[in-house]
């Protein structure tokens, strides 16, 4: 899609909180004790609910909210064959090394982590192929249905990239993990290809590019990976249009120290040669919020835009409209303004029951993300002084 309309359109990166009373019925579901009808009536009701809420905020690109999926990456395993091998959050390696540096915060965060017990984790331990067809047209079924009602600019749809798969869900069976990846991106082709002939905007998310650097042990390590899994991705991607996807890269979505973050200029190269047009990144927290300079000295490609993330996804801080705007303008004079859209860091419900932002909070980022895109316009389209 065309990123700007003459001012900059807003956005997000995927998951939502979940409506109350939603919860439960969707862990339920995850752990194989949910009664089907119940869900699917369930989810169709939270996603309505959902859409009518970024409606109202002004979110003008919007999606389900990921309500039908315990979290962004590990629904697939009720979607692909071969993941029923035990696994648990431990295989993902991320944040490991910046924990060894501060022991008080790693206690800090397992106790808070205590929700993600609920989710169900696997590792591949046979033949991987894709058996989620019914499961996607239902969310494209219940999205498109909430959004008739509101009439956004544009939708989007997520899913999880061959490599984020290849994080949570580690290989136990297939004899490589460039062959892992392979395949994965042969299964998921099915699920990303529905989603464009749906005529939403596709989504993938990818945090593979960013959040494991420091499990890699060395920067050439890790670029060897991501060669690895942007070669898988974009062969998955090969027959839907640059135009009608777009990425999220993010760093891992908590708080935490991130000393030990992958710098986005040290992988830009990398990530340029993805081929949605979009570029999701983050771009608000204290460790990132200064990269929007890595595109003075290097180009955006023709035909990519930016979405950068002007909302924090960790703290509970309003973001003033005036930091929204501020935040805008600055990748706007670096990359032009007609190839800028307003993101999110990354979800506000990255795993179900793991909210680290309220509700009430939420929304209200996203009007402020609003009115911080307005004054950003207003600013670069030359309509206030």
């Amino acid at each position: 899609m065309n990123p700007s309309a003459g001012r900059i359109l807003t956005t997000h990166s995927g998951s939502l909180p979940r409506p109350l009373g939603f919860l439960p019925v969707l862990l339920a579901r995850d752990a194989g004790q949910a009664n089907d009808a119940e869900f699917f009536d369930a989810t169709r009701a939270a996603v309505q609910e959902t859409v009518q809420r970024e409606a109202d905020a002004g979110v003008d690109v919007l999606n389900d909210g990921e309500m039908s999926k315990p979290s962004y990456a590990t629904y697939v395993k009720d979607r692909l064959t071969g993941f029923g091998g035990e696994g648990s959050m431990q295989n993902v390696r991320g944040q490991i090394a910046v924990l060894e540096d501060f022991p008080d915060f790693a206690e800090k965060r397992a106790q808070a982590a205590t929700a993600l017990s609920a989710i169900q984790f696997t590792t591949c331990d046979g033949p991987v192929r894709y058996t989620g067809q019914d499961a996607v047209q239902t969310d494209i079924e219940n999205l498109k249905a909430a959004a008739a009602g509101v009439q956004p600019a544009g939708t989007f749809m997520s899913s999880a990239s061959p490599g984020v798969i290849s994080v949570f869900s580690p290989n136990r069976y297939y004899a490589s993990q460039e062959e892992y990846l392979g395949v994965l991106a042969e299964a998921m082709r099915e699920e990303y290809e529905a989603i464009h002939r749906a005529g939403l905007i596709l989504q993938i998310d990818c945090p593979d590019l960013a959040m494991t650097a420091p499990g890699a042990g060395s920067l050439e390590n890790f670029r060897r990976q991501m060669e690895l899994n942007v070669a898988a991705l974009n062969h998955a991607l090969e027959n839907i249009p640059a135009e009608a996807s777009r990425i999220h890269i993010c760093w891992g979505n908590s708080e935490m120290p991130r000393t030990t973050d992958v710098e986005l200029k040290d992988i830009i190269d990398i990530v340029l040669k993805v081929k949605p047009a979009g570029l999701m990144l983050m771009s608000s927290n204290g460790r990132h919020a200064h990269e929007w300079k890595v595109f003075r000295d290097v180009k955006l490609p023709d035909g990519k835009y930016v979405i950068p993330g002007v909302l924090d996804s960790t703290t509970n801080i309003v973001e003033h409209p005036e930091v929204v705007a501020d935040r805008l303008i600055n990748y706007a004079e670096v990359v032009g303004r007609d190839n800028v859209m307003a993101g999110t860091d990354c979800g506000f419900g990255t795993a179900a029951g793991m909210d680290m932002v309220v509700p009430s909070v939420t929304w209200a980022k996203f009007r402020s993300q609003t009115e911080g895109a307005k004054i950003a316009s207003d600013y670069l389209w030359g309509t206030q002084p």
